[in-house]
């Protein structure tokens, strides 16, 4: 079947049907990851995207029950130059295909994303709508233009988790990476949804930590009151600066002296609460090969990301230091409280690309719960 890619610059991209018969839109973006696409289609950050895969062959070791990092798939929408007819590894479960369709997950291949990428990175990321069968480009095109944008999207409350739970990790995690070290003693954490991986909640508890999962509308007093070790604030979707609830109960927690951790939307969030100011990037950074620099040591780490905000390190105010910075563009990628156990960052320490490059952030999250 035939399919289009429409966006709302009024450029249209003709393929063929990759997934599920329909129509869907979002704002398109893309991934330079080679592999990982079962995690990108699933990670909740990517709710209301269309992520464009900028790898050449997609598909080629199918997909595995095992991998996904959410209840579901969370795109709008998946776009790719070629897709494998077969799905040749050991532990698939079927083929990418099947799983778009079983998944109804609207997509479109035979789209040449080197121009798309290329297109996106000059221009900046934009509205689009990939639809199959018989359409007319140009009505497409005007759908996208009226499509929201995702600037003051508040994303979190559809991904967010609807009631609390006390994470149980899978009976074997052979695939996984050994942490660095386990907790001394059985660590309690809480969690927040903002739209959690749950390979985060993996690592917690490969690193000796029970871990309870909140929604992200939870009154902090609620988390507070259970008296964990720390408090998380996990990844997510949309605008972080329209999180009102959010920021203020990682304000609350924060100014409670309770060790806290954040990473991705958790990162921003934390951002605002301290007083500073978030924007969107032209095109974000998604990607498993992103360059970080740790300030402190000089250390260059191998980072996994998905993120199209970012922090305004001119607006931080003198108690929070910067300890991380991204080496494609300089922007903020790690924050510090000097005078509290709080830190954060922006990349995705449990994606592991390196696989053993941001680990340490899992024990220095260990050290400050050991240390309280």
């Amino acid at each position: 079947m035939d399919a289009v890619l429409a966006l709302e610059n009024g450029t249209v991209f003709r393929g063929k049907a990759a997934g599920a018969a329909g129509e869907t839109g979002g704002e398109v973006v893309f991934n330079t990851s080679m592999t990982g696409y079962q995690e990108v289609l699933t990670d909740p950050s990517y709710a209301g995207q269309i992520v464009t895969m900028t790898a050449p062959e997609i598909g080629n070791y199918g997909v595995t029950a095992a991998d996904v990092e959410s209840r579901g798939v969370q795109v709008a929408g998946f776009i790719i130059r070629e897709q494998s007819a077969i799905a040749s590894n050991w532990r698939a479960d079927g083929t990418l295909r099947e799983y778009l369709v079983a998944q109804n997950v609207v997509a479109i291949s035979d789209v040449d994303t080197r121009a798309l990428t290329r297109l996106l990175r000059s221009s900046g990321v934009m509205r689009g709508i990939i639809a199959t069968g018989r359409v007319v480009p140009e009505e497409l095109v005007e759908k996208a233009r009226a499509l929201p944008n995702m600037e003051g999207a508040d994303l979190v409350r559809t991904v967010t988790c609807q009631e609390p739970f006390v994470y149980t990790p899978p009976a074997d995690d052979d695939f996984g990476v050994v942490p660095s070290r386990a907790g001394k003693r059985r660590l309690r954490v809480a969690a927040y949804d903002l739209g959690m991986k749950y390979n985060i909640l993996r690592r917690f508890a490969a690193h000796g930590c029970d871990v309870t999962v909140y929604p992200a509308g939870t009154p902090a007093a609620t988390l507070l009151e259970t008296k964990p070790d720390g408090v998380f604030f996990s990844n997510g979707p949309g605008d972080p600066a329209v999180l009102d609830y959010v920021i203020a109960n990682a304000r609350t927690v924060i100014e409670s002296g309770v060790p806290t951790f954040g990473i991705c939307l958790g990162h921003q969030v934390f951002g605002l609460a301290l007083g500073a100011r978030t924007y969107k990037l032209k095109f974000g950074h998604r990607g498993g090969n992103h360059p970080v620099k740790e300030l402190r040591t000089g250390k260059i780490e191998i980072t996994s990301q998905n993120h199209g905000f970012a922090v305004d390190p001119a607006t931080l105010p003198p108690e929070i230091e910067v300890t991380h910075l991204n080496l494609y563009d300089g922007t903020v990628e790690g924050l510090r409280h000097t005078n509290r156990p709080v830190f954060c960052v922006q990349y995705h320490p449990e994606a592991a690309p390196g696989p053993h490059d941001a680990d340490y952030l899992f024990a220095q999250f260990l050290d400050a719960m050991e240390r309280r």
